[in-house]
């Protein structure tokens, strides 16, 4: 059961902000300024009320109720993966692509598009329905990343993105993915990143019933997808990340009156309360882990 209350959130952005001023980011004056708010958020009555309480809710019990929004814009994660994705697919000939998590079929589309011959597989029967509807010419199959239906030495390409985070460990699926891969195939893997992860939250769901609860999410470390990956013979062809975008302005003051939104927005609707601190905690994180990998002939 995780807790989840505003004003603890917005100390720990304060508390990373202060631990940038320990490593000598920032001066004496930012310092102070933060101790400031620090007493300020303590004393705020709207930060006074209870937290939420929210269970656990695995993948597929989540992904029902996220997939009805999933593919509305905003999702600040799919611009830096895609344009991973696509620079790479782009160079590559068409030919038999699986598309594991596809989700509501992002890049089972734009495989399609490019000539490959596309599998989707997806553990979330709603999100298949999205990506059949999307791309009615590919082929799906609702199965977990751990088994997936297909033969192998099968594929020239895999894409997983955005998804290993919610397994608690990488090396299943990695042997899958090296599994159905011909020799001399591409796997390309994105993830939200560990340091990202860290400070925002897992994905927030609601019940039928409205009751809160949380995805699971796990922070792998670049090191985890390298010895799941390296042994299977998935030698790395590229590995980046991309990072936080600053704003570019000054960060302003706390505003006046403070508002910290709806759970189902938590912790986004947060990060205006403290400007400073959140430019400070969130600056140049990384976001992404993108990886390109190629199995050995």
């Amino acid at each position: 059961m995780a807790y989840q209350h505003p004003l603890q959130y917005l100390l720990g952005l304060e508390g990373v902000a202060l631990l940038r001023v320990f490593g000598g980011d920032f001066d004496r004056e930012f310092a102070e300024a933060r101790v400031a708010e620090i007493r300020r958020l303590l004393a705020e009555p709207a930060l006074g009320a209870a937290g939420t309480d929210a269970p656990p809710v695995d993948t597929v019990d989540g992904y029902r109720v996220w997939s009805r929004t999933y593919d509305e814009p905003g999702n600040g994660l799919f611009p830096p993966e895609e344009a991973f994705v696509h620079g790479i697919v782009g160079t590559l000939p068409p030919g038999i692509a699986v598309d594991v998590a596809c989700g509501t079929g992002r890049h089972t589309a734009y495989l399609a598009s490019l000539g490959h011959r596309v599998t989707g597989v997806d553990s979330s029967p709603e999100m298949l329905a999205l990506a059949r509807a999307k791309v009615p010419q590919a082929e799906f199959h609702q199965a977990d990343l751990h088994d997936l239906p297909l033969p192998g030495d099968h594929a020239d390409l895999v894409t997983c993105a955005l998804a290993l985070a919610h397994l608690p460990d990488l090396k299943a699926p990695f042997a899958e993915f090296a599994r159905i891969l011909r020799p001399g195939g591409h796997l390309l893997v994105t993830d939200i990143h560990h340091e990202l992860a860290a400070l925002s939250a897992p994905v927030r769901v609601r019940s039928g019933d409205g009751e809160p609860g949380l995805i699971r999410t796990y922070r792998h470390r670049p090191t985890d997808y390298l010895r799941a990956a390296l042994p299977l013979g998935l030698r790395v062809r590229a590995g980046e990340e991309s990072r936080w975008a600053d704003g570019g302005d000054e960060p302003g003051p706390m505003p006046d009156t403070i508002e910290t939104g709806a759970w189902d927005h938590w912790p986004w609707s947060l990060l205006g309360i403290t400007p400073a601190a959140t430019a400070a905690a969130f600056g140049g994180t990384p976001t992404v882990m993108l990886w390109h990998f190629q199995k050995a002939d």
